[in-house]
């Protein structure tokens, strides 16, 4: 695999940062977007849009932002979904 193929996301899957750092779990899959449980103690849900994710060379979910980025981005639902 190359570092920036598109990633085919599964349940369950860890989403890393830029830096390797784990940002949460894949909980569900949805044609435009990702559903990523964050946190432990207090969890958050990410609404990680499809082409901001990549697969790495060990197939590993990545996005080009650290956590803190992500749920500053993400932690809402999309206001839209993109497909409409």
């Amino acid at each position: 695999m190359t570092a920036q193929q598109r990633a085919e996301p599964k349940r369950g899957d860890r989403l890393l940062g830029h830096r390797g750092r784990a940002i949460g779990r894949v909980d569900a899959v949805f044609v435009d977007y990702l559903l990523v449980r964050s946190g432990r103690l207090l969890p958050v849900d990410l609404y990680v849009p499809r082409d901001a994710v990549s697969a790495d060379d060990q197939g590993r979910l990545r996005v080009e932002v650290d956590r803190r980025a992500a749920y500053e981005a993400w932690h809402r639902p999309l206001k839209r979904a993109p497909h409409e």
